[in-house]
């Protein structure tokens, strides 16, 4: 077992995550209450991914961030995440403590559940998702791309993954938690000015990009983006084999885009989660 410790991003409140090796799938677990992911309903809204159960006796916010180091490992069995408090501890502001966290557990890596049959276009709103099926007799054709235009010169707004763990955890996982100056007002009523670190956070000011810990990189906020993709996807048994394009997604886009894939036959699952 290992454990990370922290506060809530969103809620501010003190938070304790463990990784637990446990024989079956990944589970979930919040005090007596425990759930299979795929058995989780999935809400986007609030600037972040809360996982529930349908009789609401467990529920956890802000999961996006442990789902992707989990999604990068591929891991899919053999863990329970037990989280004390309301909300996932927001830690380092990526992903790169979870997985190092899990990496430890010595858990093998599972194929993707989650397959693109045909090739698609998903809109959902502002958001675009562009599918494509993977390379014949590849099945480790995992591409992950975002566009996102930020509306500020500053800042790249491309990032792209190709499955490969030892690029996520040292590019994608990194990549900090970020706000622009206009949203401080509610970030500091959500409670993030009191609790969060400053390494874990970035801010996107009018008079300069404000960090602390390692030096910005303009890319940054792009590779965040990516890294919140892929743990919404590992919701849904992702990430994907095969190509996904994702242009301002959201976390609220993003699984519905997922559902509507699923049910419009571009998306199948390989296999029971």
């Amino acid at each position: 077992m290992t454990s990370l410790s922290g506060h809530g991003l969103h809620g501010g409140a003190p938070a304790t995550v463990r990784f637990v090796r446990e024989p079956g799938a990944v589970r979930l677990r919040r005090g007596s209450a425990e759930a299979r992911i795929a058995e989780l309903v999935l809400d986007g809204g609030g600037r972040s991914t809360t996982a529930t159960t349908r009789d609401r006796r467990l529920r956890v916010h802000t999961v996006e961030h442990v789902f992707a180091a989990l999604g990068a490992l591929s891991i899919r069995d053999g863990v329970v995440i037990d989280v004390d408090g309301p909300e996932m501890p927001l830690v380092d502001g990526g992903a790169r403590a979870f997985v190092d966290a899990l990496s430890g557990l010595g858990c093998g890596p599972s194929p993707p559940t989650l397959r693109i049959v045909r090739a698609g276009t998903i809109d959902i709103g502002e958001s675009r998702y562009e599918l494509q099926p993977p390379q014949p007799d590849d099945a480790n054709d995992i591409r992950v791309e975002v566009d996102h235009d930020f509306d500020d010169d500053r800042l790249e707004r491309h990032a792209r993954w190709r499955g490969d763990i030892g690029d996520f955890r040292d590019r994608i996982a990194t990549a900090r938690t970020f706000g622009f100056e206009h949203e401080l007002g509610d970030l500091m009523a959500r409670g993030l000015a009191r609790h969060v670190a400053p390494e874990s956070v970035v801010v996107v000011a009018r008079g300069g990009i404000l960090s602390a810990g390692r030096p910005f990189r303009a890319d940054e906020p792009a590779r965040h983006k990516l890294l919140d993709l892929v743990g919404d996807l590992y919701a849904h048994g992702g990430p994907c084999q095969g190509s996904i394009r994702a242009t301002r997604p959201g976390h609220a886009a993003t699984h519905e885009a997922m559902r509507r894939g699923l049910a419009d036959g571009l998306l199948m699952l390989t296999r029971t989660r």
